[in-house]
């Protein structure tokens, strides 16, 4: 336990160093009764990032998770850790960073509210109700001033987070990312539906690329939950660490960090396996979200290169899944402009920051609306490179969230 507790009004807010040291079912119920909750935020997922080792005070993840009681019951939380760098965040801060270093203030370490490694946006802070939220965001900023930090930032926020950070008068920072959600009118039926909703040459170049696949022999099994057996859990994380490894990188999750999920939360995932030639060459793994019906395309890798096989296991065969199981959303992960010719359109996200230096609160504040105004006219350019045909000639007819 980093701290024992302090109360405010009838509440008790207490900061965990160990996600460990929190009810795991108080927390999930919690988590459940929020306005956008994902599998990332349930504890099962973040006491793996610990236990494995995979976001861990080592790696530069110090958790300081907050929670506020009301007498016996949880009204509220937050997965928050001191940071001592930006890594493993995909909203990026480094410039600041880098301002902070040249005038001679440490930047490092900082407030994160996050799911490490995980650029998925949704509930960050976990309340009962708007007045337990105002309060999450007010202990924010009350702990990094206790602890003399430079910082809070909380990434990729729902609407409910936003508004609350609004009232209290953080800077809001935007980005885009690329979701496919299904029409709520005449909804797609099959992947050839969603090709026919294409335009000419997006579903030309399509249909050229998994043809390149099929030709090169290639074919896919697809297992989800329990029928992920160890052995495919291992061949998955090979190919995991190959990606990495061909971007001369370190991987972020650990192979004790799968495990856990195989144990834990089994039904959050979905591998989809590439064989030629009776071989295993490639994996990509999704989590996927039976109550809400979305799936969340994570990680991939292959053995062997193959032209346009990652097109296929990334994009075409998640895609044809979620339209076979009735889903309605699939989440490409963080940017790609290349993922709008498969059919998947930009979405806005929201980060919330707050900087304690009054200096660089006013400079930044400037630099996020500068870089907002850039990012609505960017939003605008993709828009009016729509792939669907336009609704009177065509069933896809969409713009961006």
């Amino acid at each position: 336990m980093a701290g024992d507790g302090s109360t405010a009004n009838d509440y008790v807010i207490r900061v965990h160093d160990d996600p460990a040291a929190i009810d795991a079912s108080a927390w999930n119920a919690l988590l459940a009764a929020q306005p956008a909750p994902t599998p990332f935020l349930r504890h099962e997922y973040l006491a793996a990032l610990h236990t494995s080792g995979s976001a861990v005070p080592a790696t530069g993840w110090a958790p300081q998770f907050v929670t506020i009681e009301r007498g016996a019951d949880l009204v509220g939380a937050c997965a928050l850790y001191l940071k001592g760098h930006s890594y493993g965040e995909y909203v990026f801060d480094w410039a600041w960073a880098d301002a902070y270093r040249r005038a001679g203030l440490p930047y490092y370490p900082k407030l994160l509210a996050a799911v490490p490694f995980t650029p998925v946006a949704g509930t960050r802070l976990l309340a009962r109700d708007d007045a337990v939220r105002d309060v999450l965001v007010h202990t924010l900023s009350a702990l990094a001033t206790s602890l003399k930090l430079s910082s809070v930032h909380v990434l990729f926020v729902d609407d409910a987070d936003r508004a609350a950070f609004e009232r209290a008068g953080w800077l809001l920072r935007e980005g885009v990312q690329f979701h496919w959600t299904q029409r709520a009118a005449a909804p797609l039926a099959s992947f050839d539906d969603l090709l026919a909703s294409l335009q000419r040459d997006k579903r030309k170049k399509i249909a050229q690329e998994r043809r390149r696949v099929a030709e090169a022999g290639v074919t896919f099994t697809v297992h989800r939950g329990a029928e992920i057996d160890d052995g495919l859990w291992d061949f998955f994380h090979d190919c995991y660490t190959r990606t990495y490894r061909a971007h001369r990188s370190t991987p972020y999750l650990t192979r004790a960090f799968f495990g856990a999920m195989a144990r834990t939360m089994p039904e959050a995932w979905l591998l989809f396996v590439a064989w030629r030639g009776g071989e295993r060459i490639a994996a990509s793994l999704l989590a996927v979200d039976d109550a809400r019906r979305s799936a969340y395309g994570r990680y991939w890798g292959c053995t062997e290169y193959v032209p346009c096989l990652h097109f296929e296991a990334c994009y075409y065969r998640p895609l044809a899944w979620c339209l076979e199981h009735g889903y309605l959303r699939f989440e490409g992960g963080a940017q790609g402009e290349h993922k709008m010719a498969r059919g998947l359109l930009p979405v806005r996200t929201t980060s919330a920051h707050w900087l304690r230096d009054a200096r660089f609160a006013r400079a930044v504040a400037d630099f996020v609306a500068r870089e907002g105004e850039h990012v609505a006219l960017y939003v605008d350019e993709l828009n009016e490179r729509n792939p669907f045909k336009p609704p009177a000639e065509g069933t896809g007819g969409a713009t961006a969230a």
